[in-house]
């Protein structure tokens, strides 16, 4: 019996545990069931793909086949950057080859992925009503992320170094700021995006640290393009990971280490990497950007019923900390969107989290032009 035939059969079986019901009203009848409903069509599939921007998806795998034996989870740790490119390029080609996509960098997958149909939405019955409403569109919001600056907190037990993001510009931190490249990763060129949209807040916080109004050099259109170029022109290190921002910054054993913009959420490795890493919350106007990590189905995904099981697992149990489902995402760095899951103790409050929201739809307006920018200043 061929692959084909092996999928033709789980599909039959599927719509047996579902009832007679044709094949555009079978995705219709899945997005009401419950997980227990959908178990049966699930473990008649067998499998499911999830393409994750986090590695934490291995330790996904694991809990949800714990949890439902004989359905075969397979992650992959894919970049968002990567993710879309290759989603666009698996459906030019008229495959389907994920059904879940967990992803960031909500501005490009808003738009090129949801709106272009490769990925659509879904949210789980269960949770429908603890998530808010801005959190379920246009796609699901498992949690929130960060791109933020963080320091060695071993070498300056007394707090962030720095206290203004101008600093950061200055002779003081000439080569000592580190981040992944904004062309390589899209998160990154949102926070770079993101500081333009903040130019206002960014033209306070250079009168604030030097005394005087900003005076923009030529071609430079506002603050936050100035201060873009201001720190590139004073050495910012380029990376082509977050493990190696967090490396460079968090390692013990610094006297005088750099600072660098990566994930709240990476202090959760400190005792297990050897890292310092603490947020710089102090640090004015902001430390950096807080931004949704989604999930979708792929359309045309060819595991349906699993995979609306492992967004529902990936949402969290009925517990106070989400279960097993979301206990790798229940860690100092990353917050839920479920209203009903504790804030985890040794998080800063989310109210008192400095961080800018991110706009998905007014970073998309201006992202490609601050990629240029980037670019000549590379």
């Amino acid at each position: 019996m061929n692959s084909q035939t092996l999928r033709d059969l789980s599909l039959a079986l599927a719509v047996v545990a579902l009832g007679p019901v044709t094949l555009p009203a079978l995705a219709a009848d899945l997005d009401s069931k419950s997980p227990d409903e959908l178990l049966a069509a699930a473990k008649a599939e067998g499998q499911v793909v999830v393409y994750s921007f986090t590695s934490r998806i291995k330790k996904v795998e694991k809990a949800f086949e714990e949890a439902y034996p004989g359905i075969d989870l397979v992650g992959y740790d894919i970049s968002s950057t990567e993710q879309i490119a290759r989603l666009q390029a698996e459906h030019q080609a008229g495959v389907t080859n994920a059904d879940v996509v967990y992803i960031s960098d909500a501005p490009v997958v808003f738009d090129k992925l949801l709106g272009a149909g490769i990925i659509g939405p879904y949210v789980p019955p269960r949770v429908a009503d603890r998530v808010p409403a801005a959190f379920k569109q246009p796609l699901l919001a498992q949690r929130l992320s960060t791109k933020v600056l963080m320091y060695n907190e071993e070498a300056n037990p007394n707090g962030p170094p720095v206290s203004n993001l101008w600093e950061l510009t200055t002779e003081r931190w000439k080569g000592r700021v580190v981040m992944v490249d904004p062309l390589q990763r899209g998160d990154y060129l949102d926070l770079m995006t993101e500081i333009v949209l903040q130019s206002g807040a960014m033209a306070a916080a250079y009168e604030a640290q030097f005394g005087k109004p900003i005076a923009l050099s030529s071609g430079i259109a506002n603050a936050g393009e100035q201060f873009i170029s201001d720190l590139f022109a004073n050495d910012v290190i380029l990376v082509g990971s977050t493990d190696d921002v967090n490396a460079a910054v968090g390692k013990l054993g610094q006297s005088n280490p750099p600072v660098g913009f990566t994930s709240y959420s990476d202090r959760r490795d400190n005792a297990e990497e050897g890292w310092a890493l603490q947020l710089a919350n102090t640090v004015e106007p902001a430390p950096g950007i807080v931004f949704p990590a989604v999930l979708g189905i792929a359309e045309g995904a060819q595991n349906p019923a699993a995979a609306r099981l492992v967004i529902d697992f990936l949402m969290g149990d009925d517990s106070a900390t989400g279960g097993a489902g979301f206990k790798p995402f229940y860690v100092p760095g990353d917050y839920a969107t479920r209203t009903d899951i504790a804030p985890h103790p040794d998080a800063v409050p989310l109210p008192e989290f400095k961080a800018w929201r991110v706009n998905p739809q007014k970073t998309a307006e201006i992202r490609a032009e601050i990629a240029d920018l980037v670019l000549t200043l590379q």
